[in-house]
């Protein structure tokens, strides 16, 4: 159910598109004639012959092959089923169609590894049922017609029409050496033409959209076009329906990555767009190498698969805008990418990621990732702090992931992200010890489950998850930012102001100033590791500027069971009210209200992980802590039942929260000992000169810190910036400086 929202781009036409050598003229339109030998996509003629010798040796390989062909063997003796669609995602009919296309992929490379018939006459029998039923079936009974995504026929989109045949052309090409003439036509003519036909001429709006649906129709109308000698539908496939290049697969390339490779809508959907990217890619690099694809675009396709990696802890990826949370490195878009990625590079940190994986595909790649694993050629893949930029040139802000032993911290200032955006700029995520700790709600959604709304997204969806409130960043009068308008938020994005990685000291700051009308807010986000602090702490200062009073949200979701308070609770323990009315508050019980213990308050919690962490902040005049659940106006428990607490200032113009999230101590419930329960931070304190920012860090071993900050917009690198803190000055160049107070080490200068 992924939005259709970004329209038709204009710009690089086929005079650009040739300059860059990705065009041959004398292929013009004509016919291409079909390769000698079968298959030649992602699997060639050649690797099979490698790859029947390798199932005869001991090893991963040997073991995939062996289990994929009981699995094969076990499902073909069932009855064909190729039944008339009815049903949505998670339906019957749908799972049956989905599971078909697969099975029939499955067996065609059983096909090509064993040389039996029989794997290659069950899927030449499927195709021949479906070149029978296709022909019949008017649009899915199933689908959206308030919607701007496209129907399909066998499914209730036409993005899964494009899924099931990038499998079943694939399938086809294997099995191509066992078909007579007629029965290749009747395929042909009554299912894979008809259905590429309806991808890109009978859905012109989806396939040269700039979107992931597009990706998908563009691999598999131009697989099909490989295959069937169908020269035209691979260019339109490569350049859009008029071939201009104004839409088509390059163009996707160009839009939808930043230069580092960071995908738009986010890791989630990263890796679903992934598979077709790099399996279409693997078909253009098999049947025109000349074209180079892998280095297209500075290598963005190589880069691609490694950020996709990169934005993964505890081989999850992380679950900002639309994400399901339980996906990971291990799904087969990243097992396939991962592959190919190898294979293109030789890179042994990625043989790490396989091993990782636990699993091998069926192809030449998957073989040669299986070889360098048996022979134990990876080495340790190297997880970074670095900015991923967002925007296609790179300067639409960017995910800045700061990491340490066991920890990342993930700072988001990134673009809205499309349809699967979420209204969050300068949201923030923290995982330790191999757990989500301060946590994204990702999206309401029970995949595939048709129970719950076909599968698809519900409609707390946008109603809850889409909104502010859902996420850890700054509400102002509960309302969300940009006022919840996906046109509007697409229009801005962050300004990322800096980042740095030196000396124990990970810091990046970013600002918006157009989320809320005459309302700017800077976040500086830091990640500090010193050999007296029992783990890296995480710093947070966020400052508020505004034209009038506002009342001011700052949630924090948390993951684990509250422990302790330093100021008391007013618990409601006879009924329950919700927080609000809307904008995601009217999801929230409100389950507990305080007033902030000042100068310094402080929440305990301990995680799963048996860690404690606090959050400490400088409590601001007037400052409420309201604990909430999530649960209110949910009458088909739709919504997870999850915890935060929001630090709420009633009223105010300029504020600055500031606080330390500290990592500490243990519970282990095996031996019943707690150790290091109490925080060890003993003062927060903050001081502001015109644009810079003071921020004095004290702890109870008599360490001390002094942070200065110049987040200002008129930032020059070369001028001295002044902060005063106690009736003393304090100079320094650059954006930031950290001083040990009492001592003469000071780190920072950045001067970005």
């Amino acid at each position: 159910m992924m939005s259709m929202h970004r329209k038709l781009l204009g710009g690089m036409g086929m005079v650009a598109i040739l300059g860059l050598g990705l065009a041959n003229p004398a292929y013009c339109a004509q016919a291409q004639a079909r390769p000698a030998a079968h298959p030649a996509l992602v699997m060639t003629a050649p690797e099979v012959t490698r790859m029947r010798a390798e199932i005869a040796r001991p090893g991963r390989f040997q073991r995939t092959y062996q289990q994929q062909k009981a699995e094969v063997d076990r499902k073909i003796a069932l009855p064909k089923q190729v039944p008339v669609p009815v049903d949505a995602g998670g339906g019957v009919t749908h799972e049956i169609h989905r599971n078909n296309a697969q099975l029939m992929y499955d067996a065609a490379v059983i096909y090509q590894l064993t040389g039996e018939a029989k794997y290659a006459h069950f899927v030449r029998d499927m195709l021949s049922m479906y070149a029978e039923l296709y022909p019949t079936l008017p649009l899915h009974p199933q689908r959206k017609t308030d919607s701007v995504i496209s129907a399909g026929r066998l499914f209730w989109q036409n993005l899964n029409e494009s899924v099931w045949l990038v499998y079943t052309i694939q399938a086809y090409d294997a099995i191509l050496p066992a078909l007579q003439e007629g029965e290749r036509r009747k395929i042909e003519n009554g299912i894979l033409r008809p259905v590429a036909l309806f991808l890109s001429e009978g859905s012109p709006h989806t396939f040269n959209t700039i979107h992931n649906h597009a990706t998908w129709a563009t691999t598999a109308v131009g697989m099909t076009g490989y295959v069937l000698g169908e020269r035209d539908w691979v260019e339109q496939a490569l350049y859009g329906s008029d071939k201009s290049g104004k839409g088509g697969f390059l163009r996707q390339l160009d839009e939808l990555f930043s230069p580092d490779g960071y995908y738009t809508e986010g890791p989630y959907y990263q890796r679903y767009a992934l598979l077709p990217f790099v399996t279409f890619a693997k078909a253009i690099e098999t049947r025109e190498p000349q074209r180079k694809i892998f280095s297209y675009r500075d290598g963005i396709i190589l880069k691609a698969i490694d950020t996709t990696i990169q934005l993964s802890y505890n081989k999850l990826f992380f679950p900002i805008n639309d994400a399901i949370k339980d996906k990971g490195i291990d799904t087969i878009e990243l097992v396939t990418g991962v592959a190919i990625a190898y294979s293109a590079t030789g890179d042994a940190g990625l043989l790490d990621i396989a091993r990782r994986q636990d699993r091998v595909i069926l192809t030449g790649d998957g073989m040669r990732v299986a070889q360098g694993l048996d022979a134990r050629r990876d080495k340790p893949y190297r997880f970074a702090s670095r900015v991923f930029r967002d925007g296609a040139k790179g300067d639409e802000g960017g995910l800045v992931v700061m990491r340490e032993p066991d920890q990342a911290l993930v700072f988001k200032a990134t673009a809205q992200g499309m349809g699967h955006g979420h209204f969050d700029k300068l949201n923030w995520l923290f995982y330790d010890k191999g757990a989500e700790i301060v946590s994204d709600y990702g999206a309401a959604r029970f995949l595939n489950i048709e129970a719950k709304f076909g599968g698809r997204y519900l409609p707390e969806n946008k109603s809850y998850a889409n909104q502010t409130v859902a996420h850890n960043t700054l509400v102002v009068d509960e309302g969300s930012h940009y006022g919840g308008k996906l046109d509007v938020a697409e229009a801005h994005h962050p300004e990322l102001l800096y980042f740095s990685d030196k000396d124990g000291l990970k810091i990046s700051a970013a600002r918006v100033g157009d989320a809320y009308p005459g309302v700017s807010f800077v976040r500086t986000m830091a990640q500090l590791r010193d050999a007296r602090l029992r783990q890296p702490i995480v710093l947070d200062v966020l400052t508020v500027d505004s034209s009038k009073n506002h009342q001011l949200d700052l949630p924090l979701h948390y993951k684990g069971h509250l422990i302790k308070t330093n100021f008391a609770l007013d618990t409601a323990t006879q009924s329950l009210a919700p927080l609000g009315k809307r904008n995601g508050y009217q999801y929230l019980w409100l389950k507990a209200r305080a007033e902030a213990a000042a100068p310094l308050s402080q929440v305990t919690w301990l995680n799963e992980n048996g860690r404690f962490y606090t959050l400490s902040t400088l409590a601001a005049p007037g400052m409420q802590v309201l604990f909430t659940q999530i649960g209110a106006n949910d009458p088909n428990f739709n919504l997870r039942n999850e915890n935060a607490f929001i630090l709420r200032i009633p009223a105010a113009r300029q504020a600055a929260y500031v606080s330390v999230l500290e990592p500490h101590g243990g519970h282990d419930p095996i031996s019943e000992m707690t150790s290091d329960a109490d925080s060890r931070v003993k003062r927060i304190q903050h001081a502001r000169t015109g644009d810079i920012d003071a921020v004095h860090l004290a702890f109870a071993s008599g360490l001390e810190w002094l942070l200065l900050l110049n987040n200002s917009t008129s930032f020059d690198p070369k001028q001295t910036s002044i902060a005063r803190f106690e009736g003393k000055d304090y100079s320094f160049q650059g954006r930031f400086k950290l001083i040990e107070l009492g001592q003469d080490q000071a780190r920072g200068g950045n001067k970005q």
